[in-house]
């Protein structure tokens, strides 16, 4: 039962939450809807709703004549808003992965800008802050929003210019920005994605390189002749010290099996330099 409910989660068939509000982020019944709204406590994307005016839909006369506003005119009005917005958003708050704004007629979706974040701390800190600033001298609310994946939550007719519903859809209509701004806004991104690939890939690089210097600083921690600085032993500088000290060098046995021969011993010269001085001052003294 657990698994089943689960796999019906947010969809038609949940008669319990709000499928629209779970694929849109935003559903026409707003508080009147008979299912539940379940609000986000985190999510990488901040929804702000109804702060875009489209000059084309709202330029009226008292008469209600439409104003003309050619298309080129709305695209450079659309851009500068998008531009201002999108830096806004990631010089103030953190780096910006997606901003979609719909073209929709409805209530619920007119105007509502969705701006996500790459981490989860910068769309919560900008909610925060936002809900405390105007734009267009108008107070903005922004909230967090379920939707992550705008393939889903836009509506797929409007994108090859046939859906017959209009801006009165109950799905994302994303208005498109032009292709210099979107090259301008998103080039940097693509450039730091990049970056951090690169990077990711040095780090996996590393640590190979990495085990083999404390392998090999580890190998002359244990070697107890570098520790001390004393030489090897069966080294030509062990033996000279051996026979420094007045012992003998130590050496392998012969293949005859003979047993090693003691090097000449060191005090014998000094004992008869000694027994010559003695004999000429007794000498002198008879």
């Amino acid at each position: 039962m657990a698994e089943y409910l689960a796999s019906i989660f947010g969809t038609e068939k949940d008669k319990v939450n709000c499928s629209f509000y779970f694929k849109i982020g935003a559903c026409r019944h707003g508080d009147r809807c008979s299912r539940l709204h379940n609000k986000p406590t985190f999510s990488q994307t901040v929804a702000m709703l109804n702060i875009y005016r489209n000059p084309q839909n709202t330029a009226q006369s008292m008469e209600g004549v439409t104003s003309n506003v050619s298309d080129v005119e709305m695209q450079e009005h659309y851009d500068e808003f998008f531009e201002e917005v999108f830096t806004e958003m990631e010089e103030k708050y953190g780096e910006v992965e997606e901003m979609n704004v719909c073209d929709n007629l409805g209530d619920h979706l007119v105007g509502n800008v969705y701006v996500k974040f790459r981490k989860e701390e910068d769309a919560e800190k900008a909610m925060l802050d936002l809900n405390n600033r105007w734009f267009n001298g108008q107070p903005i609310h922004a909230e967090l929003s379920p939707v992550t994946d705008f393939r889903e939550a836009c509506c797929h007719q409007y994108e090859t210019g046939g859906c017959t519903r209009g801006g009165f859809c109950n799905f994302m209509h994303l208005k498109p920005i032009s292709r210099d701004l979107r090259r301008q806004l998103y080039g940097h991104r693509r450039k730091r994605s990049e970056r951090r690939r690169d990077s990711q890939k040095l780090e996996q690089m590393q640590p190979p390189q990495k085990k083999t210097l404390l392998s090999s600083v580890s190998a002359a921690a244990k070697d107890p002749a570098q520790e001390t600085g004393s030489p090897a032993p069966g080294t030509e500088v062990e033996r000279q010290n051996t026979i420094t000290r007045g012992g003998a060098p130590e050496t392998g046995n012969a293949p005859g099996g003979s047993e090693p021969q003691p090097g000449p011993p060191i005090l014998l010269p000094l004992l008869n330099t000694h027994l010559s001085f003695f004999k000429v001052v007794l000498q002198d003294l008879l």
